[in-house]
């Protein structure tokens, strides 16, 4: 499932994140939803959400 339609995802969802620090790496974090961040539909760069453990980030992938 893609990590830029905003649906896709729900609180308690498990995702990896790219950190805005990591972006230039594409080092990826994984971790449960806590909140969604983006407001629109979609993001061709992800949805913005915030991690249980408080890490900011936009969605890659989804893991089932």
């Amino acid at each position: 499932m893609s990590g830029t339609i905003r649906e896709n995802i729900k609180p308690g969802t498990n995702v990896r994140v790219v950190q805005k620090q990591d972006q230039r790496t594409g080092k990826l974090t994984e971790g449960v939803v806590a909140k969604i961040l983006t407001k629109s539909a979609t993001h061709p760069h992800g949805i913005k959400v915030m991690l249980e453990t408080g890490i900011v980030g936009r969605v890659k992938e989804i893991v089932n």
